[in-house]
């Protein structure tokens, strides 16, 4: 389906419009954020000493990290890493995190271009959306991808060809090497489902950031691909065998104007560190406790006798008593017994001495789950709900059908930046951290998008 690569080599930054420029630098100060907090992580370190072993090179630079620079792949690799470590990164419908797989690959891939080549402000943004674009255009193509997923992890997939796509722009690759971009990325994309909750799901949007830009390069060499990847060949799968009830639909090539699908469909921005099923179940879990201590003066466990959840059918989120972080961040329980007896969820919340209290884990044991024919897995359906059975035999009750950042509740430019300068600060120092912010919001003026990657590491003056 030639007319996407024909939609990546044609577009322009006039074809961006107010909206769609407003949330696509939110998405990429957000992604920034939860990439210099995921640089402290422990599956990001597993994974930067492994790329140290191949430091040739070295132009690119690593989030967080004071001189240190690897290959435009490796940069992306680790960086992509590092943005999905903690399950912080935003998330879209259909379902997948938009940010993470493409904003690596450009801020690698910027570092890489010769000085008569280098890309603008201008030029990355527009490159960034035509990633986004790309994915969101893709998934649509199946009723499947709307649903939360059960076979493939959506990012390691639509993210791959984002990341060519994106790539690809930032290049200027011409029509034929774009549409060889994104075939090839095909043959790279794919991880299981079953890797969720471990250390290698943060891998999945690594491999994706980094094997789109291989992708892109391999097509500016010359690499050819089928030029029907897109298309639905019977008995002769190409992107298709990723999805069922799959209808290709072709991507416009824009006139004198084009709609994003940013522009009517916007993300969602975690508060804490979680999948994002969690989130609906915390703002539940945050009233009911206010409920509780409004009926008895205070919150006591000993006064609940079960606690009843109310959520969608997806078992790798269903985890009764997770027992490593990767896990407690994929588990309606522990996340709303977590709030029941905190008061809130955050990044101290998946430490090891916080998952194994004992004061959690018999609460834990009085979960109960059901699932309500109406709560449908889905991030635009679902809904969550808690009810706490009093040893008294009362309940109360209360439900969370839209959670504060949710794309139908965003979070406020302070709240936003608040979380920016949360995360960025564990790694940054306070002045580059407000330098990035004003980067990032006047990104179409910069001369020189290379600038943006650098700031996000410290220099000598700034340990």
């Amino acid at each position: 389906m030639l007319s996407f690569a024909s939609f990546i080599h044609g577009v322009q930054p006039e074809h961006l419009s107010e909206v769609v420029r407003h949330r696509s630098k939110r998405m990429i100060l957000d992604s920034i954020g939860v990439g210099l907090v995921g640089s402290t992580t422990r599956v990001f370190n597993i994974a930067l000493r492994y790329c140290q072993l191949y430091a040739s090179n070295a132009v690119s630079s690593v989030y967080g990290r004071k001189g240190l620079k690897l290959s435009p792949t490796l940069a992306a690799f680790t960086n992509g890493i590092a943005a999905h470590s903690m399950d912080f990164d935003d998330t879209w419908h259909p379902a997948t995190h938009p940010s993470g797989a493409v904003l690596p690959a450009l801020l690698a891939a910027s570092q890489m271009l010769p000085p008569s080549s280098k890309s603008n402000g201008q030029d990355f943004l527009l490159a960034f959306n035509v990633g986004i674009e790309v994915q969101g255009r893709l998934m649509r193509f199946s009723t499947e991808a709307h649903n939360i997923p059960k076979r493939f992890h959506p990012p390691s997939v639509v993210g791959t060809m984002d990341s060519a796509a994106a790539t690809a722009k930032l290049l200027s690759l011409n029509v034929t090497q774009c549409a060889h971009a994104l075939a090839i990325a095909a043959s790279l994309a794919g991880a299981p489902m079953a890797n969720a909750a471990t250390q290698a799901k943060p891998l999945h949007i690594g491999n994706a950031t980094r094997l789109g830009l291989e992708a892109a390069h391999l097509a500016a060499r010359g690499m050819e691909a089928s030029p029907l990847i897109l298309d639905d060949i019977p008995e002769c799968s190409g992107f298709s065998a990723f999805y069922g009830n799959y209808r290709p639909k072709p991507l416009p090539l824009p006139a004198s104007s084009h709609e994003f699908l940013l522009e009517k469909q916007d993300v969602a921005f975690k508060r804490f560190p979680a999948h994002l099923g969690m989130h609906w179940i915390v703002d539940a879990a945050a009233s009911v406790r206010n409920l509780l201590i409004n009926y008895s003066g205070s919150f006591s466990p000993s006064l609940i006798h079960a606690i009843l959840l109310r959520i969608p059918v997806s078992k790798y989120i269903n985890r009764p008593f997770p027992e490593s972080e990767h896990q407690a961040r994929h588990s309606f329980q522990f996340n709303a017994c977590t709030d029941l007896l905190d008061g809130e969820v955050g990044l101290n919340s998946f430490t090891d001495g916080c998952i194994h209290r004992q004061e959690l884990t018999e609460l834990l044991a009085k979960v109960l789950v059901e699932h309500p024919e109406d709560n449908i897995a889905n991030f635009d359906k679902m809904y969550g709900e808690v009810a706490l059975v009093l040893e008294n035999g009362d309940v109360l009750t209360d439900r969370c059908d839209t959670f504060y950042g949710h794309w139908r509740k965003p979070l406020s430019r302070e709240s936003l930046l608040k979380k920016f300068r949360s995360n960025a600060s564990h790694v940054l120092p306070e002045d580059k951290v407000n330098s990035i912010i004003t980067t990032v919001e006047n990104l179409e003026n910069l001369p020189d998008s290379s600038q943006l990657a650098s700031s996000l590491s410290l220099t000598d003056l700034q340990e």
